[in-house]
Protein backbone atom coordinates (compact mmCIF):
# COMPACT_ATOMS: atom_id res chain seq x y z
CA UNK A 1 0.00 0.00 0.00
CA UNK A 2 1.26 3.75 -1.09
CA UNK A 3 1.71 6.41 1.05
CA UNK A 4 -1.51 8.23 0.56
CA UNK A 5 -3.46 5.55 -2.39
CA UNK A 6 -3.01 2.19 -3.15
CA UNK A 7 0.11 1.40 -5.37
CA UNK A 8 -1.37 1.81 -8.84
CA UNK A 9 -2.59 5.09 -8.21
CA UNK A 10 0.08 6.57 -6.23
CA UNK A 11 1.82 5.22 -9.77
CA UNK A 12 -0.72 6.07 -12.31
CA UNK A 13 -0.60 10.05 -10.54
CA UNK A 14 3.28 9.94 -10.60
CA UNK A 15 3.07 9.04 -14.48
CA UNK A 16 -0.16 10.83 -15.67
CA UNK A 17 0.64 14.35 -13.66
CA UNK A 18 3.74 14.51 -11.59
CA UNK A 19 6.06 13.19 -14.48
CA UNK A 20 4.82 16.01 -17.30
CA UNK A 21 7.90 17.87 -16.57
CA UNK A 22 10.30 15.14 -16.51
CA UNK A 23 8.52 14.03 -20.35
CA UNK A 24 8.11 10.36 -19.33
CA UNK A 25 5.32 10.47 -21.42
CA UNK A 26 3.32 7.60 -19.43
CA UNK A 27 0.26 8.41 -19.57
CA UNK A 28 -1.44 5.50 -21.05
CA UNK A 29 0.71 3.05 -18.62
CA UNK A 30 -0.96 5.44 -15.83
CA UNK A 31 -4.24 4.65 -17.07
CA UNK A 32 -3.87 1.43 -17.73
CA UNK A 33 -2.51 1.04 -13.72
CA UNK A 34 -6.16 2.92 -12.99
CA UNK A 35 -8.67 0.59 -14.94
CA UNK A 36 -6.76 -2.48 -12.81
CA UNK A 37 -7.25 -0.61 -9.80
CA UNK A 38 -11.11 0.08 -10.41
CA UNK A 39 -11.03 -3.36 -11.21
CA UNK A 40 -10.49 -4.32 -7.73
CA UNK A 41 -12.65 -1.80 -6.26
CA UNK A 42 -10.54 1.23 -5.91
CA UNK A 43 -12.67 4.38 -5.65
CA UNK A 44 -9.71 6.44 -5.96
CA UNK A 45 -8.81 5.37 -8.83
CA UNK A 46 -12.34 6.00 -10.36
CA UNK A 47 -12.03 9.61 -9.56
CA UNK A 48 -8.88 10.01 -11.09
CA UNK A 49 -9.70 8.25 -14.09
CA UNK A 50 -12.44 10.50 -14.34
CA UNK A 51 -10.33 13.60 -14.88
CA UNK A 52 -8.43 12.02 -17.49
CA UNK A 53 -11.44 11.47 -19.43
CA UNK A 54 -12.73 15.10 -18.60
CA UNK A 55 -10.85 16.99 -21.30
CA UNK A 56 -7.62 19.11 -21.34
CA UNK A 57 -8.40 21.37 -18.31
CA UNK A 58 -7.93 18.62 -16.10
CA UNK A 59 -5.23 16.51 -17.51
CA UNK A 60 -2.33 17.13 -19.58
CA UNK A 61 -3.19 16.97 -23.29
CA UNK A 62 -0.12 15.49 -24.11
CA UNK A 63 -1.09 12.09 -23.23
CA UNK A 64 -3.64 12.22 -25.71
CA UNK A 65 -6.68 10.87 -23.39
CA UNK A 66 -10.41 11.01 -25.29
CA UNK A 67 -12.29 13.28 -23.36
CA UNK A 68 -15.88 11.24 -22.77
CA UNK A 69 -17.78 13.29 -20.36
CA UNK A 70 -20.36 10.53 -20.10
CA UNK A 71 -18.19 8.02 -18.85
CA UNK A 72 -16.26 10.50 -16.65
CA UNK A 73 -19.59 10.99 -14.97
CA UNK A 74 -19.85 7.65 -14.34
CA UNK A 75 -17.07 6.91 -12.70
CA UNK A 76 -16.68 9.71 -10.13
CA UNK A 77 -20.23 8.43 -9.27
CA UNK A 78 -18.72 5.03 -8.36
CA UNK A 79 -16.06 6.73 -7.25
CA UNK A 80 -18.59 8.25 -4.54
CA UNK A 81 -20.31 5.03 -3.33
CA UNK A 82 -17.46 3.60 -2.99
CA UNK A 83 -16.34 6.15 -0.51
CA UNK A 84 -13.04 7.54 -2.20
CA UNK A 85 -13.00 11.12 0.22
CA UNK A 86 -11.25 12.51 -3.13
CA UNK A 87 -14.17 11.38 -5.29
CA UNK A 88 -16.18 12.97 -3.17
CA UNK A 89 -14.46 16.59 -3.03
CA UNK A 90 -14.12 15.91 -6.88
CA UNK A 91 -17.52 15.34 -7.57
CA UNK A 92 -18.51 18.29 -5.32
CA UNK A 93 -16.56 20.93 -7.51
CA UNK A 94 -17.88 19.22 -11.34
CA UNK A 95 -21.53 19.66 -9.89
CA UNK A 96 -21.55 15.51 -9.39
CA UNK A 97 -22.43 15.94 -6.13
CA UNK A 98 -26.12 16.32 -6.03
CA UNK A 99 -28.14 15.82 -3.11
CA UNK A 100 -29.13 12.15 -3.99
CA UNK A 101 -25.47 11.26 -4.61
CA UNK A 102 -24.61 12.78 -1.45
CA UNK A 103 -26.78 10.50 0.03
CA UNK A 104 -25.58 7.18 -1.18
CA UNK A 105 -22.10 8.41 -0.02
CA UNK A 106 -20.65 6.22 3.00
CA UNK A 107 -18.89 9.14 4.04
CA UNK A 108 -19.50 12.86 4.47
CA UNK A 109 -18.53 15.88 2.56
CA UNK A 110 -16.74 16.81 6.17
CA UNK A 111 -15.12 13.76 6.74
CA UNK A 112 -13.94 13.79 2.98
CA UNK A 113 -12.55 17.25 3.31
CA UNK A 114 -10.77 16.12 6.39
CA UNK A 115 -9.29 13.02 5.13
CA UNK A 116 -7.74 14.76 1.93
CA UNK A 117 -6.95 17.79 3.71
CA UNK A 118 -4.45 15.13 5.61
CA UNK A 119 -3.15 13.91 2.65
CA UNK A 120 -2.59 17.24 1.33
CA UNK A 121 -0.64 18.21 4.39
CA UNK A 122 1.88 14.81 4.20
CA UNK A 123 3.06 16.06 0.64
CA UNK A 124 0.59 14.75 -2.33
CA UNK A 125 0.44 17.03 -4.65
CA UNK A 126 -3.06 15.83 -5.87
CA UNK A 127 -4.30 16.31 -2.83
CA UNK A 128 -2.90 19.89 -2.31
CA UNK A 129 -4.33 20.88 -5.69
CA UNK A 130 -7.85 19.72 -4.97
CA UNK A 131 -7.59 21.12 -1.14
CA UNK A 132 -6.55 24.63 -3.11
CA UNK A 133 -9.64 23.84 -5.09
CA UNK A 134 -11.66 24.13 -2.43
CA UNK A 135 -10.32 27.14 -1.38
CA UNK A 136 -10.32 29.12 -4.39
CA UNK A 137 -13.63 27.74 -5.53
CA UNK A 138 -15.64 28.94 -1.87
CA UNK A 139 -16.47 25.02 -1.91
CA UNK A 140 -15.86 26.09 1.70
CA UNK A 141 -18.89 26.75 2.25
CA UNK A 142 -21.08 24.19 1.81
CA UNK A 143 -18.37 22.09 3.51
CA UNK A 144 -18.68 24.23 6.93
CA UNK A 145 -22.17 24.52 6.05
CA UNK A 146 -21.84 28.03 6.35
CA UNK A 147 -23.64 30.93 4.32
CA UNK A 148 -23.86 35.05 5.10
CA UNK A 149 -26.53 35.07 7.41
CA UNK A 150 -24.05 32.73 10.14
CA UNK A 151 -22.09 36.23 10.88
CA UNK A 152 -22.89 39.16 12.77
CA UNK A 153 -22.19 41.75 10.07
CA UNK A 154 -20.90 42.19 6.35
CA UNK A 155 -17.49 43.00 7.88
CA UNK A 156 -17.35 39.61 9.19
CA UNK A 157 -18.53 37.57 6.79
CA UNK A 158 -16.25 39.24 4.32
CA UNK A 159 -13.10 38.87 6.65
CA UNK A 160 -14.20 35.32 6.98
CA UNK A 161 -14.52 35.18 3.20
CA UNK A 162 -10.72 36.47 2.52
CA UNK A 163 -9.39 34.41 4.94
CA UNK A 164 -10.47 31.25 3.57
CA UNK A 165 -10.15 32.18 -0.18
CA UNK A 166 -6.70 33.14 0.69
CA UNK A 167 -5.38 30.08 1.82
CA UNK A 168 -5.76 28.49 -1.78
CA UNK A 169 -2.33 30.63 -2.59
CA UNK A 170 -0.03 28.45 -0.12
CA UNK A 171 -1.89 25.11 -1.28
CA UNK A 172 -1.65 26.25 -5.09
CA UNK A 173 2.23 26.43 -4.39
CA UNK A 174 3.07 23.43 -2.71
CA UNK A 175 0.93 20.83 -5.39
CA UNK A 176 2.79 23.31 -8.59
CA UNK A 177 6.28 22.78 -7.42
CA UNK A 178 5.38 18.72 -6.37
CA UNK A 179 3.98 18.32 -10.08
CA UNK A 180 0.66 20.26 -10.68
CA UNK A 181 1.17 22.42 -13.43
CA UNK A 182 -2.81 22.64 -13.35
CA UNK A 183 -2.34 24.46 -10.06
CA UNK A 184 -0.12 26.88 -11.56
CA UNK A 185 -2.74 27.78 -13.82
CA UNK A 186 -5.36 28.49 -10.85
CA UNK A 187 -2.69 30.41 -9.27
CA UNK A 188 -2.37 32.43 -12.68
CA UNK A 189 -6.07 33.50 -12.43
CA UNK A 190 -6.02 34.30 -8.92
CA UNK A 191 -3.21 36.75 -8.94
CA UNK A 192 -3.95 37.79 -12.44
CA UNK A 193 -8.11 38.61 -11.68
CA UNK A 194 -8.45 38.31 -7.51
CA UNK A 195 -11.48 37.42 -6.06
CA UNK A 196 -14.59 39.40 -6.05
CA UNK A 197 -13.69 41.94 -4.21
CA UNK A 198 -12.48 39.77 -1.43
CA UNK A 199 -8.44 39.77 -2.83
CA UNK A 200 -6.81 41.88 -5.19
CA UNK A 201 -5.38 41.22 -8.28
CA UNK A 202 -1.30 40.80 -7.86
CA UNK A 203 -0.33 41.55 -11.49
CA UNK A 204 3.56 41.02 -11.02
CA UNK A 205 2.84 37.40 -9.23
CA UNK A 206 0.35 36.44 -11.99
CA UNK A 207 3.80 37.35 -14.67
CA UNK A 208 6.20 35.13 -12.26
CA UNK A 209 4.06 31.90 -12.93
CA UNK A 210 4.73 30.97 -16.09
CA UNK A 211 8.54 31.31 -16.27
CA UNK A 212 8.68 29.78 -12.95
CA UNK A 213 6.53 26.79 -14.51
CA UNK A 214 8.62 26.48 -18.06
CA UNK A 215 11.75 26.71 -16.06
CA UNK A 216 10.37 23.43 -13.98
CA UNK A 217 9.74 21.84 -17.28
CA UNK A 218 6.51 21.79 -17.61
CA UNK A 219 5.16 21.93 -21.27
CA UNK A 220 2.34 23.68 -21.16
CA UNK A 221 3.87 26.62 -19.01
CA UNK A 222 6.32 26.85 -21.88
CA UNK A 223 3.56 27.32 -24.36
CA UNK A 224 2.23 29.85 -22.30
CA UNK A 225 5.48 31.69 -21.79
CA UNK A 226 6.33 31.34 -25.46
CA UNK A 227 2.75 32.90 -26.28
CA UNK A 228 3.51 36.03 -23.60
CA UNK A 229 6.86 36.57 -25.13
CA UNK A 230 5.63 36.37 -29.05
CA UNK A 231 2.86 39.11 -27.93
CA UNK A 232 5.57 41.47 -26.16
CA UNK A 233 7.84 41.05 -29.78
CA UNK A 234 10.20 38.97 -28.54
CA UNK A 235 10.46 36.46 -30.67
CA UNK A 236 13.82 34.26 -30.30
CA UNK A 237 12.67 33.76 -26.46
CA UNK A 238 9.34 32.78 -27.89
CA UNK A 239 10.79 30.01 -30.75
CA UNK A 240 13.25 28.88 -27.98
CA UNK A 241 10.30 27.87 -25.41
CA UNK A 242 7.94 26.53 -27.99
CA UNK A 243 10.65 23.92 -29.15
CA UNK A 244 11.02 23.51 -26.08
CA UNK A 245 7.66 22.75 -25.15
CA UNK A 246 7.05 20.59 -28.52
CA UNK A 247 10.14 18.13 -27.40
CA UNK A 248 8.30 17.92 -24.26
CA UNK A 249 5.11 16.45 -26.21
CA UNK A 250 2.99 19.79 -26.15
CA UNK A 251 0.01 18.43 -29.25
CA UNK A 252 0.08 20.95 -31.82
CA UNK A 253 3.53 23.19 -32.43
CA UNK A 254 5.14 21.87 -34.40
CA UNK A 255 3.54 22.93 -38.02
CA UNK A 256 3.83 26.65 -36.03
CA UNK A 257 7.79 25.54 -35.05
CA UNK A 258 8.41 25.03 -39.05
CA UNK A 259 6.64 28.26 -39.86
CA UNK A 260 9.81 29.74 -38.15
CA UNK A 261 12.40 27.99 -39.35
CA UNK A 262 10.58 28.44 -43.10
CA UNK A 263 10.36 32.61 -42.18
CA UNK A 264 13.50 33.25 -40.14
CA UNK A 265 11.14 34.87 -37.52
CA UNK A 266 12.58 34.52 -34.56
CA UNK A 267 15.58 32.31 -35.51
CA UNK A 268 18.06 31.57 -38.43
CA UNK A 269 15.69 30.95 -41.59
CA UNK A 270 16.95 27.02 -42.18
CA UNK A 271 14.62 25.28 -44.97
CA UNK A 272 15.98 21.66 -44.03
CA UNK A 273 14.74 22.14 -40.77
CA UNK A 274 11.43 23.28 -41.43
CA UNK A 275 10.67 20.41 -43.52
CA UNK A 276 11.79 18.03 -40.68
CA UNK A 277 9.53 20.19 -38.53
CA UNK A 278 6.51 19.39 -40.38
CA UNK A 279 6.79 15.78 -41.08
CA UNK A 280 6.89 15.99 -37.12
CA UNK A 281 3.92 17.46 -37.46
CA UNK A 282 2.74 14.81 -39.74
CA UNK A 283 3.89 12.05 -38.08
CA UNK A 284 2.77 12.98 -34.69
CA UNK A 285 -0.10 15.15 -35.23
CA UNK A 286 -1.45 14.63 -38.56
CA UNK A 287 -1.53 18.08 -38.96
CA UNK A 288 -3.15 19.04 -42.71
CA UNK A 289 -1.25 22.14 -42.57
CA UNK A 290 2.01 20.52 -42.57
CA UNK A 291 0.84 18.41 -45.29
CA UNK A 292 0.22 21.61 -47.43
CA UNK A 293 3.41 22.66 -46.25
CA UNK A 294 5.83 19.46 -46.49
CA UNK A 295 4.12 19.12 -50.11
CA UNK A 296 4.82 22.60 -50.94
CA UNK A 297 8.57 21.73 -49.92
CA UNK A 298 8.53 18.08 -51.79
CA UNK A 299 7.05 20.01 -55.12
CA UNK A 300 9.54 22.26 -55.55
CA UNK A 301 12.41 20.65 -53.65
CA UNK A 302 13.19 23.06 -50.97
CA UNK A 303 15.03 21.91 -47.78
CA UNK A 304 14.39 18.21 -49.17
CA UNK A 305 14.90 16.17 -52.10
CA UNK A 306 12.28 16.90 -55.12
CA UNK A 307 9.83 14.43 -55.02
CA UNK A 308 6.50 15.64 -56.70
CA UNK A 309 4.78 11.62 -56.31
CA UNK A 310 4.77 12.05 -52.46
CA UNK A 311 3.61 15.79 -52.62
CA UNK A 312 0.98 14.45 -54.42
CA UNK A 313 0.49 12.22 -51.75
CA UNK A 314 0.90 14.94 -48.97
CA UNK A 315 -1.59 17.24 -50.96
CA UNK A 316 -4.24 14.52 -50.95
CA UNK A 317 -3.80 13.58 -47.27
CA UNK A 318 -4.21 17.51 -46.24
CA UNK A 319 -7.63 17.80 -48.03
CA UNK A 320 -8.99 14.89 -46.67
CA UNK A 321 -8.59 16.22 -43.46
CA UNK A 322 -9.28 19.15 -44.37
CA UNK A 323 -12.65 19.37 -46.91
CA UNK A 324 -12.41 22.66 -48.59
CA UNK A 325 -8.71 23.50 -47.98
CA UNK A 326 -7.53 24.92 -51.58
CA UNK A 327 -3.75 25.92 -50.73
CA UNK A 328 -2.73 22.14 -52.69
CA UNK A 329 -5.32 22.61 -55.29
CA UNK A 330 -2.93 24.64 -58.12
CA UNK A 331 0.06 21.41 -57.40
CA UNK A 332 -2.90 18.58 -57.17
CA UNK A 333 -4.14 19.93 -60.59
CA UNK A 334 -0.67 19.84 -62.19
CA UNK A 335 0.14 16.33 -60.78
CA UNK A 336 -3.44 15.18 -62.04
CA UNK A 337 -2.61 17.16 -65.58
CA UNK A 338 1.09 15.25 -65.78
CA UNK A 339 0.08 11.96 -63.99
CA UNK A 340 2.32 12.24 -61.35
CA UNK A 341 1.34 10.38 -58.17
CA UNK A 342 -1.96 9.84 -59.97
CA UNK A 343 -3.01 8.39 -63.40
CA UNK A 344 -3.89 11.84 -65.71
CA UNK A 345 -7.33 13.20 -65.30
CA UNK A 346 -8.36 16.23 -67.33
CA UNK A 347 -11.43 16.80 -66.00
CA UNK A 348 -9.96 16.68 -62.43
CA UNK A 349 -7.32 19.23 -62.82
CA UNK A 350 -9.31 21.84 -64.60
CA UNK A 351 -11.46 21.45 -61.75
CA UNK A 352 -9.11 22.06 -59.39
CA UNK A 353 -7.33 24.93 -61.49
CA UNK A 354 -10.66 26.52 -62.17
CA UNK A 355 -11.64 27.14 -58.60
CA UNK A 356 -8.10 28.27 -58.16
CA UNK A 357 -7.70 30.25 -61.00
CA UNK A 358 -6.23 33.26 -59.14
CA UNK A 359 -2.86 31.39 -58.69
CA UNK A 360 0.08 31.53 -61.00
CA UNK A 361 0.35 27.86 -60.67
CA UNK A 362 -3.52 27.34 -61.71
CA UNK A 363 -3.16 29.63 -64.88
CA UNK A 364 -0.60 27.29 -65.99
CA UNK A 365 -2.25 24.38 -65.53
CA UNK A 366 -5.57 25.88 -67.89
CA UNK A 367 -3.15 27.43 -69.96
CA UNK A 368 -1.47 23.94 -71.14
CA UNK A 369 -4.92 22.68 -70.71
CA UNK A 370 -6.85 24.84 -73.35
CA UNK A 371 -3.41 25.58 -75.71
CA UNK A 372 -3.73 21.58 -76.13
CA UNK A 373 -7.10 20.39 -75.67
CA UNK A 374 -6.36 18.66 -73.05
CA UNK A 375 -10.11 17.41 -71.69
CA UNK A 376 -11.73 20.71 -73.17
CA UNK A 377 -11.92 22.25 -76.19
CA UNK A 378 -8.93 23.20 -78.05
CA UNK A 379 -8.86 26.57 -77.72
CA UNK A 380 -5.29 28.53 -77.92
CA UNK A 381 -5.96 32.15 -77.93
CA UNK A 382 -7.94 31.46 -73.93
CA UNK A 383 -4.68 29.11 -72.99
CA UNK A 384 -1.75 31.29 -74.19
CA UNK A 385 -3.78 34.43 -72.16
CA UNK A 386 -3.89 32.27 -69.09
CA UNK A 387 0.29 31.54 -69.29
CA UNK A 388 0.88 35.10 -70.22
CA UNK A 389 -0.89 35.65 -66.71
CA UNK A 390 0.34 32.82 -64.64
CA UNK A 391 4.45 34.50 -64.54
CA UNK A 392 5.87 31.14 -63.44
CA UNK A 393 8.86 30.04 -65.67
CA UNK A 394 7.28 26.75 -67.23
CA UNK A 395 4.49 29.00 -67.89
CA UNK A 396 7.25 31.09 -70.09
CA UNK A 397 8.89 28.42 -71.67
CA UNK A 398 5.57 26.49 -72.58
CA UNK A 399 4.58 29.94 -74.21
CA UNK A 400 7.39 30.10 -76.78
CA UNK A 401 5.74 27.11 -78.59
CA UNK A 402 3.02 29.23 -79.76
CA UNK A 403 2.89 32.02 -81.85
CA UNK A 404 0.24 34.22 -84.26
CA UNK A 405 0.17 33.48 -88.02
CA UNK A 406 -0.13 36.76 -90.45
CA UNK A 407 -3.85 36.15 -90.14
CA UNK A 408 -4.07 36.60 -86.31
CA UNK A 409 -4.21 33.00 -85.53
CA UNK A 410 -2.64 31.18 -83.34
CA UNK A 411 -0.44 27.78 -84.06
CA UNK A 412 1.76 25.69 -82.17
CA UNK A 413 5.47 26.63 -84.02
CA UNK A 414 7.53 23.70 -81.98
Amino acid sequence: MGKFFSDGVETALQYIYYDNRLRLHRGQEGFDLLVKASGEGDGDADCIMARCLSGYQYVWPGHHFPQDDRQAAKLLHRSIERGSALGILIAKRSGALTPVWQKKAPISLQEAFRQVLEKAAGGDAFCQYTVGNTYFWWDFLSIEGKNRNDFPSQEAFRAYMTENITRCEDWFWRAFRGGMYLAGNNLRHYYEAGDEGYVAPQPEKAAQVYPIGAEMGYPPHQIFLANDLEEAGETEKAHYWRLQAAEGGQPGLWYQIGCSFDTGRGVEQDPQKAYECFTRAIEEESDPYAYNAAGLYLFTGRGTAQDRVKAFACFSSALRLQEGNTFGYPFLSQCYLEGIGTAPDYQQAHRLAWETKDKPRSLYVLGRIYCEGLGMPQDIAMGVEYLDRSGLSEAEEERKHYKKTLFGRWKRVN
